[in-house]
């Protein structure tokens, strides 16, 4: 993977971690399998220093668009570029650290034996201890890789991807298999990973995290490019608001749902929360019903919440 003399020590190397341009870039890249187009005409860029969270539905395309991007799959038109080159000669020069969901870790070695094997063949290597101290391995860095559980496996994959100073780091849905705490210190680590200039890229099914870690956040669908933003862009793009009160007496939910830019009415007892794609020419006609609604609540989705609409109104658009 590297040859000799072309290895050294990332704690005493000085790296940039902000090279000029795009750290990737993806122009009108396609790939199919028969007649499915897992990724459809997709243009991206990231750029140094981003945190970006990739998400999407099963099969929107994100395992594919990670794949490209690592060049384990070549696209069948467009192109790949990393740091202005191929992905492989920037993985070949130490500037992606991946870790990913598909293949299993070395069986009958330790976590210190597997982690140094990786140090060593990594061109910009850090000392194993930091590696390990880093993906809270140190404890059990003598325990035989078959022996750990799911989590602790996690942080084996974390480690391995950390291995060296690298600029580039890829994650497929990282914190699967950890604990809270686990999961907590993680993205504490690869925070400074980020404050260090590095690019971190990651997708997720925990759409909490992306809206707590990411300051980009990318949905795909269908292998195409639905939303790009950040976390409150995304919210927005939805268009779609809470609307939350009570009412007094009987409640008449025919009534409710003539209400205008009405998408959902639920009613549970005197309570009634509504989503509407324009909560003012909502409310304004609740009051003009006659209705003199209590505790009334305006807010926007969640992350989750809008993920879900502009997905739905995607498929919705699709079928007309």
């Amino acid at each position: 993977m590297t040859t000799a003399g072309t290895t050294t020590d990332a704690s005493s190397a000085t790296t940039a971690h902000a090279p000029a341009g795009a750290v990737v870039a993806f122009e009108r890249v396609t790939k199919t399998y028969g007649a499915v187009k897992a990724v459809d005409a997709l243009d991206l860029d990231l750029h140094p220093g981003e945190t970006v969270a990739l998400l999407g539905p099963n099969g929107a395309g994100k395992s594919t668009t990670l794949d490209l991007l690592l060049g384990l799959k070549r696209p069948d038109s467009g192109t790949v570029t990393l740091f202005g080159t191929s992905p492989r000669e920037a993985i070949v020069a130490g500037r992606v650290g991946a870790m990913l969901q598909s293949g299993g870790l070395m069986e009958g070695v330790t976590v210190a034996e597997l982690v140094r094997l990786a140090c060593d063949l990594h061109p910009r290597r850090y000392p194993v201890d930091e590696v390990l101290l880093r993906a809270g391995l140190t404890g059990i860095a003598d325990r035989k890789v078959d022996d750990l559980s799911g989590g602790q496996a996690q942080r084996v994959r974390f480690a391995l991807a950390t291995a060296g100073d690298s600029d580039l780091i890829v994650l497929d849905e990282p914190t699967t298999g950890m604990d809270v705490t686990t999961r907590r210190a993680f993205w504490a680590t690869l925070r400074e990973q980020a404050e260090q200039g590095r690019t971190v890229l990651f997708a997720t099914h925990y759409l909490e995290e992306a809206d707590a870690v990411a300051d980009r956040v990318l949905v795909l669908h269908r292998g195409r490019l639905l939303a790009d933003g950040t976390a409150a862009e995304i919210r927005a793009k939805a268009g779609v608001r809470r609307i939350s009160f009570a009412l007094d007496g009987d409640i008449d939910e025919a009534a409710l749902r003539a209400l205008p830019f009405l998408t959902t009415l639920d009613v549970h007892g005197q309570t009634v929360r509504i989503r509407s794609s324009d909560a003012d020419a909502t409310v304004h006609a609740l009051y003009g019903l006659g209705l003199y609604p209590r505790n009334l609540e305006v807010a926007g989705l969640g992350l989750e919440q809008a993920f879900v609409a502009l997905t739905e109104a995607e498929e919705e658009a699709r079928q007309w």
